[in-house]
C-alpha cells in the first residue's frame, strides 16, 4: 500500500472535547499529519473556528466536521494543496473521490475517534474517515448534496477573513451532473405500522422489566414519534437545555412543549392526550409530581448516574438502537422476516418521520407542518402517501398483453 493511501487520523475532536481555536490557537499539525502544504496551519485556524462556530447545534457541527475534514484530508494528503491554492477543476476531482474513496480509508462500523491513553487524547487508530455499513461504499446523493452546501458555506467564511478570493465551489456552473434533478420527492424513510407497534411494544417491556432504568427508555421513544423531536432536541448543549417545564399549559387548557431545532428555532408542539399520559408515568417513575410545574427546571432525559440531563447524542442512539434490535429479533421470532430486515435498517430519525407520516393521514397539513417546524407546506407533503398509492393502484392492473 502508498504510504499516502493509508487511513489518516481524525483531525477535529468531538463537540466536547475540541478546544476552543479562539482562546488556544494551534501551534502545530504534527500530531495530526507528517508532510502537510505551506499554509496548512492556516487552513486548519480558519476550519477550526468555522466548525467550532457550529457547537450549538450537534448536528450540525456533526456534518460541518466530516465533510471539512475530508476535503482537508484530500487536499493535503493527496493533492498536497493548501486551501488557497483550490480552483474549480479540484472541487469536481474531490467530488469524483468522495464517490469511491480509497479502500483504506472506509470503516465497515462507527468507532470513537480519539481514545484516552493515560491521560491524553490520541486518534483511534481503528477510526477512517468513511463508513459502509454494506460491502461497497456509495455516495448518496444526499451527502454530495451535503459536500456542495457546507465546503460552499466554508469557502465564503473565507472569503470574508480574507484568506481566499473567490468561492470554488460557486465557480462551478456544471454541479448538476453531480446531483440528479428528481421528478418528485422521494419515499420518506420510516417505519411500517407493525414495525412500530413492535418498537413500541419492546420499550413498553423493557420499562416493566426494569423500570429504573427503561422508563426513559419509553419516554425517549414516545417523545421521537409523538413530537416528532429530532434527536439533537433531547439532549444539553450550550444553546439550549430541555427541561420539564418546556411543557407548559396554556389558558384553555392545552399542553404544549417548546423547544429549539434546526437553524436555532424556537417552536411550539401541541401535546396530544397520549403523550401527556406518557410524560405522567415517566414523571412518576422518577419521583416527580404528574405534571411539570410552571418554570420547573428539571431536566427532561435525565442520566442514569449523576445530575444533569443527557448531553450525548450517541447516548440517546444507543439507547433507541437496543430497542430496534430487540424488535426484530422478536419479528423474525413472529415469522415477520422481511419486515425485521427492514428494520435493522433504520435510524432513529426515522422515527420523527414515522410520527409525522402517521399524523398527516389524520390532521391539517398547516398543523403538522408548525408542529414539525417544516419551513413550508411543501416539505410536510413529502409524507403524504395518498396520491403515491392511487397512482399505484390504478397501474396495478395494467396489462402488457
Amino acid at each position: 500500500m502508498k504510504p499516502e493511501l493509508k487511513s489518516p487520523a481524525p483531525y477535529f475532536d468531538t463537540l466536547e472535547a475540541m478546544p476552543n481555536p479562539f482562546k488556544h490557537p494551534v501551534q502545530s499539525l504534527h500530531h495530526l499529519v507528517e508532510d502537510y502544504p505551506r499554509a496548512a496551519l492556516t487552513d486548519y485556524q480558519y476550519a477550526s473556528e468555522f466548525i467550532f462556530s457550529y457547537r450549538g447545534s450537534p448536528d450540525t457541527f456533526s456534518t460541518y466536521r466530516r465533510e471539512i475534514e475530508h476535503f482537508l484530508h484530500w487536499c493535503w494528503l493527496l493533492q498536497k494543496k493548501s486551501l488557497d491554492q483550490i480552483v474549480k477543476a479540484d472541487i469536481e476531482s474531490f467530488v469524483q473521490f468522495s464517490k469511491q474513496p480509497p479502500g483504506a480509508w472506509i470503516g465497515h462500523k462507527t468507532v470513537p475517534r480519539y481514545v484516552e491513553r493515560q491521560g491524553e487524547r490520541l486518534p483511534n487508530p481503528d477510526w477512517r474517515p468513511y463508513v459502509s455499513s454494506g460491502t461497497e461504499y456509495v455516495a448518496s446523493q444526499a451527502a454530495l448534496q451535503s459536500l456542495f452546501s457546507v465546503l460552499s458555506s466554508f469557502f465564503n467564511f473565507l472569503i470574508q477573513e480574507g484568506h481566499i478570493a473567490a468561492n470554488p465551489v460557486q465557480q462551478m456552473r456544471q454541479k448538476s451532473k453531480f446531483l440528479r434533478q428528481h421528478q418528485s420527492q422521494g419515499r420518506v424513510r420510516r417505519l411500517s405500522p407493525l414495525q412500530w407497534d413492535y418498537v413500541i411494544e419492546t420499550a413498553q417491556q423493557l420499562a416493566e422489566q426494569q423500570p429504573a432504568v427503561h422508563e426513559r427508555t419509553l419516554f425517549i421513544m414516545n417523545v421521537l414519534f409523538a413530537l416528532y423531536l429530532r434527536i439533537s432536541e433531547l439532549v444539553e448543549t450550550p444553546r439550549w437545555q430541555p427541561q420539564m417545564g418546556h411543557f407548559q399549559a396554556d389558558q384553555e387548557g392545552n399542553w404544549w412543549f417548546t423547544t429549539v431545532g434546526k437553524g436555532n428555532k424556537e417552536r411550539e408542539i401541541s401535546v396530544s392526550d397520549a403523550m401527556l399520559d406518557a410524560l405522567k408515568r415517566y414523571r412518576l417513575a422518577r419521583g416527580l409530581s404528574p405534571l411539570p410545574l410552571p418554570g420547573e427546571g428539571t431536566p427532561l432525559i435525565h442520566k442514569t448516574r449523576g445530575k444533569g440531563g443527557i448531553t450525548s447524542t450517541r447516548q440517546i442512539r444507543g439507547i433507541v438502537q437496543k430497542c430496534f434490535d430487540l424488535a426484530v429479533e422478536r419479528m423474525r421470532r413472529d415469522g415477520f422476516i422481511e419486515e425485521a430486515e427492514r428494520l435493522g435498517g433504520a435510524t432513529v430519525h426515522w422515527l420523527r418521520h414515522t410520527g409525522i407520516s402517521e399524523d398527516v393521514k389524520h390532521r391539517p397539513r398547516e398543523h403538522v407542518r408548525d408542529d414539525a417546524g417544516h419551513g413550508s407546506s411543501a416539505i410536510t407533503d413529502r409524507y403524504i402517501d395518498v396520491e403515491r398509492t392511487e397512482r399505484h393502484a390504478t397501474a396495478r392492473r395494467k396489462l402488457i398483453r
